[in-house]
């Protein structure tokens, strides 16, 4: 696929269309974090973007906020099914470990110890990017605030493309309490609800939710207990809020993240599960015959298929105000996680590529920032330090006969002709191989390697922002932030050679003999930000941005051989820059609340993560990080909420993407291909009916999303893609007794929609892509309780 030019003025059209049509937003009603009672609609309502309160329509910077409330009205139980309703947002979950975020078709999802990420998620004010560390389950939250672009200052070193901040609920004065159940199709159960009581003084909240579901794709091999991607995960949470006075809250947040979860339905390209299941594409939505490596227990730390995590969190809020124009805010999180996932990456009965991922890492974080608010002036400016420490963990397990038999065979040299991989029957005739290849001397050899990088990250940086306003109608607000930052990465890898073969199983793949090796640098940067908004009326503000964003230099390192030596690789790559442009419109009018806003962004030095390959050309089941040169990206999104009547609102969103890899010959295979992840369409719509009858109360919320086609990895290719995917979802009920009691019924997917979540995966890099099916439909019903 070869990406052409930037259509500009078809895209300046667009934009002009919709300017012209009553100005989009979809920014749903949310409750600051103080006062309580704080409430709005569209883009009155409140957030803390720029670390004040501001309604939406004063911030002027593209944000996209959503209620906790609504969250539940759209039905929506996760965070990447929230991506829907975000223009410029995407989420995919391809499992609770690996979660990719993309933001303008920025993706954000390496697993390597030794990356940065693109996309920041804080969640209470701290960050918690890691990507194994950072799915958050999203109960009990007072809001999620999406803001688009860099914006250094306001959310630290890591939001390169832009930001994500969930707010959880925070403990109020009185009591209250809420239990809520449900039930659905594939066995869905819930329980979750909160409890709150206290004063003006101390209060304190406990929230929690436990979500099990039996997996929605059927394994058909014995060995395994769960069908692929069931869920069983828990959250909990305990909240204190301390305000001795008006002029100091303190805020105190310990969470409780678990995930029990059935194994990644890889489904094989070439590999059949069975004769009615023979794989591929057009076949992912079938039954799937993965076997895991059960005798690998000990290697792998599982003989089942899935995901084992655990995450600690624990965030320290504080802020005095010492006067009504000056206040001291200081942000403190400590994070832990531990995650073992187990994985069959050639989506096969056969112990060929058996893998799994041990990640684990803490990170600490502290902020101090002092904060000046004026009539003409608002300023702040202070310090943060973030440290992390983690390492990705890659164990390998195969029998040596069955992998030398499936590898030599997908490479059509087979090691004996006439015995294929897997045979149509989904059964493992290069199982037999071993025997044949000893003459009967031994019928199974147990082959197990690991390799393994660590990352530990030091970032230091002193930031200040200044909005001056000359008169009512203008703000002009310029920041910076100086960051100073140490990585240090580390490789070890324990590679024994096959019985069979003399050599590593894996071709490529090299035995550090015990070292671990080690490099680390230092480096500096200063992000930048410029913005103005003109107050055209209380009601209607334009405004502009320009800002620079950085995903850290990667400073990799692994092994080569040298020789007869094995000596430390290193293959730095560059920082990678981006500037961005954006101007937008923002109304909040009476019923109606929209924004429009057009982007530009150039990046240097775009980094793509690609397969490691051999001397020869073969694959090492290991990815690494290069540059893929110049990239850009031009873009409109666009959102709209009008309430038609007072218990009718009417919502949609549609976002536009032309953006990729520059199309140059100097980018090589890169050149002309479409970000990973990134629809050019994305769009959704809906309605809420809220009303009373008589003491009933009757609501409905049905939407539809969709986005255009997308491709899973770079260089872009039509089979490692999916095309366009429209979802219609809803949830209805009712609530009476005051609404202390609400039964409600959902839908996602209603139509079954068939669709890929992801593709490629790690057995693309040994050409047996895989494919993994994205949810069915999915329906049950809910019953809460208030108290």
């Amino acid at each position: 696929m070869t990406r052409t030019p930037f259509t500009r003025t078809s895209l300046i059209a667009l934009a002009a269309t919709l300017a012209a049509a009553p100005y989009a937003a979809f920014a749903q009603d949310a409750e600051a974090p103080a006062p309580e009672d704080s409430s709005g609609s569209g883009n009155e309502i409140i957030v803390t973007t720029q670390k004040i309160e501001q309604r939406a329509l004063d911030v002027p910077i593209t944000i996209s906020a959503v209620s906790g409330q609504r969250i539940r009205e759209l039905g929506v139980a996760d965070l990447d099914e929230l991506s829907y309703y975000t223009p410029g947002l995407l989420i995919q979950e391809q499992s609770a470990n690996n979660p990719g975020v993309v933001i303008r078709g920025i993706t954000s999802d390496s697993g390597s110890a030794q990356e940065g990420p693109r996309v920041t998620l804080y969640y209470n004010g701290v960050d918690i990017s890691r990507s194994r560390g950072s799915y958050q389950a999203i109960y009990d939250l007072e809001r999620v605030e999406v803001v688009k672009g860099p914006q250094a200052t306001l959310f630290g070193t890591a939001s390169a493309v832009g930001a994500i901040s969930l707010v959880s609920a925070k403990p109020r004065a009185g009591f209250e309490a809420e239990v809520r159940g449900g039930y659905g199709n594939f066995n869905q159960t819930l329980l979750g609800g909160y409890i709150n009581a206290g004063s003006d003084v101390l209060a304190v909240r406990l929230a929690g939710e436990w979500r099990t579901r039996d997996g929605y794709v059927e394994n058909l091999n014995p060995s395994q207990q769960k069908d692929l991607y069931a869920q069983d995960q828990l959250g909990l949470r305990g909240s204190l809020r301390y305000a001795p006075t008006d002029a100091f809250t303190l805020d105190l947040v310990a969470t409780y993240d678990q995930q029990r979860n059935g194994g990644t339905p890889f489904i094989s390209a070439r590999l059949p599960a069975s004769a009615a299941s023979p794989g591929g594409p057009a076949n992912a939505f079938v039954p799937a015959n993965l076997g895991g490596n059960p005798t690998a227990a000990a290697a792998l730390g599982d003989s089942q298929l899935g995901l084992n995590r655990e995450v600690y969190d624990l965030n320290l809020t504080a802020q005095y105000d010492f006067s009504d124009e000056w206040s001291f805010t200081t942000v403190n999180g400590y994070r832990e996680f531990d995650s073992a996932e187990v994985f069959d990456a050639d989506g096969s009965a056969a112990p060929f590529l058996e893998f799994a991922e041990i990640a684990t890492g803490w990170q600490v974080s502290h902020e101090g920032r002092f904060s000046y608010a004026g009539s003409n002036l608002r300023a702040s400016a202070g310090w943060n330090v973030f440290i992390e420490d983690g390492r990705q963990n890659v164990p390998f397990a195969a029998e040596e006969g069955t992998f030398l038999q499936c590898l030599t065979t997908l490479f059509g040299a087979p090691l004996i002709p006439g015995i294929p991989c897997v045979a149509p029957n989904g059964s493992v005739p290069a199982s037999g191989v071993t025997a044949i290849a000893t003459g009967g001397a031994f019928a199974v050899i147990p082959y197990t390697s690991v390799f393994e990088n660590q990352g530990k990250n030091e970032a230091y940086s002193v930031f200040a922002d200044v909005t001056w306003i000359p008169f009512d109608a203008l703000e002009l607000t310029a920041g910076v932030r100086y960051l100073d930052e140490s990585r240090r990465s580390g490789f070890f890898a324990n590679v024994p050679n096959s019985r069979l073969s003399g050599a590593p199983l894996i071709p490529g793949q090299i035995d550090t003999r015990g070292q671990t090796f080690v490099a680390e640098d230092d480096f500096t940067a200063w992000l930048p930000r410029f913005n103005a908004l003109y107050r055209i009326s209380d009601d209607f503000n334009i405004f502009a941005t320009v800002s620079k964003g950085r995903r850290s230099p990667v400073v990799q390192v692994n092994a080569r051989r040298d020789g007869a030596n094995v000596v430390a690789n290193r293959t730095d790559v560059a920082a990678e820059i981006v500037w961005n442009y954006e101007a937008g419109l923002k109304l909040a009018s009476g019923p109606v609340s929209a924004a429009v806003g057009v982007y530009y962004q150039v990046y240097d030095n775009f980094q793509v993560s690609v397969p490691v390959l051999d001397a020869n050309g073969n694959p090492t089941g290991a990815f690494q990080t290069r540059s893929a040169g110049g990239a850009s990206n031009l873009g409109v999104e666009a959102e709209l909420a009008v309430d038609v009547a007072d218990w009718l609102n009417v919502f949609g969103n549609v976002g536009f993407i032309d953006g990729g890899i520059d199309n140059d010959p100097s980018n090589g295979t890169f050149a002309g291909s479409r970000f990973r992840l990134q629809p050019e369409w994305q769009a959704s719509g809906g309605f809420t009916i809220d009303r009373d009858f008589g003491g009933v109360r009757f609501f409905a919320t049905p939407s539809i999303t969709h986005r255009s086609t997308i491709f899973f990895q770079v260089p872009n290719t039509a089979l490692i893609s999916q095309g366009p995917v429209t979802l219609v979802n809803a949830r209805a009920g009712v609530s009476f007794a005051d609404e202390a009691f609400e039964i409600a019924g959902f839908i996602r997917n209603a139509f079954d929609e068939d669709f890929l979540l992801d593709a490629g995966n790690t057995g693309g890099a040994f050409t047996i892509p895989t494919f993994i099916p994205g949810e069915p439909r999915f329906y049950g019903v809910e019953v809460t309780a208030r108290f």
